[in-house]
Formats: C-alpha cells, sequence, structure tokens
C-alpha cells in the first residue's frame, strides 16, 4: 500500500489464443472468431479478444510479478468491481499493473489483500480492464 505499481511482462493475445478460449467458454460470436467478418463490419477492423480472455490472465501476471514469501497457497477470491472499458485487439500485447490497496488479517494466518488493477495493451489510448481483485493468501 502506498508503493508504486507493479508491472507484469506482456502477453500476445494471437487469434489462436481467442479460438482456443471461444472453444472452451463456447463464446463463438463473431467479433470474436470471424476474422474476414470483423474486418468488414467491426467498428475495430478486427476481432477482439473476449473480456473474460484478458481478466483470466491476471493469475499468470499476477505471479509472474508480485512473491508472497512463506504462502503455503492463494486463493481467487473474486472481485469487487470489474469494467472492460477499451477493446484487446487480436494480435496485441497487453500487461497488467497492479497496487496493493488494502491488506486484512481474516483469521490467524490469513490475509485477504485487495489489488487495483489495469489492464492494458501496447499503444492504447487507455486501459482495456480496470478491476478490483481480491487474494486470499494462507500462510
Amino acid at each position: 500500500m502506498g508503493q508504486p505499481a507493479v508491472a507484469s511482462p506482456a502477453v500476445e493475445i494471437s487469434q489462436e489464443m481467442i479460438d482456443q478460449f471461444a472453444r472452451v467458454t463456447r463464446d463463438s460470436q463473431w467479433i470474436h472468431v470471424d476474422p474476414e467478418r470483423a474486418s468488414a463490419q467491426s467498428p475495430y477492423g478486427g476481432t477482439i479478444a473476449h473480456g473474460f480472455l484478458v481478466l483470466s490472465l491476471l493469475t499468470d501476471w499476477q505471479t509472474s510479478c508480485i512473491a508472497f514469501p512463506g504462502a503455503k497457497m492463494l486463493l481467487n477470491y473474486g472481485f469487487d468491481k470489474v469494467r472492460f472499458t477499451s477493446p484487446v485487439l487480436s494480435g496485441a500485447r497487453v500487461s497488467a499493473r497492479f497496487s496493493l490497496a488494502q491488506v486484512v488479517q481474516a483469521r490467524p494466518g490469513e490475509a485477504r489483500c485487495a489489488w487495483t488493477v489495469e489492464i492494458e495493451a501496447e499503444g492504447a489510448p487507455r486501459p482495456s480492464v480496470h478491476a478490483e481483485w481480491l487474494i486470499l493468501v494462507r500462510y
């Protein structure tokens, strides 16, 4: 808390990743999986990643740039807020910035950490996602 945000490495959101996510989640809306139609009809000029795909990368980003020394287990506790504020185009490189907002001792040996998160695509004018993410840490 009160520290500068920690930034993750960037990850490319390829069309193959989008297609795989569509198959797993059964969300095959054309804006995600049909490059020809998206090029012709989408206001974005091509396909875009599912918002939930981008959000699901938080765990990987978090483990790549934040350590929890002595922790036995980390659990996703949920979100207090998620906003998808800008599309992520296929082929974009995205990363996350994490700011620790609050730490609360839930019970002995267990802390709940609240993180303010922004997910950004390189070169985009504004963040793609704003979230308040809760992680439960067991020591």
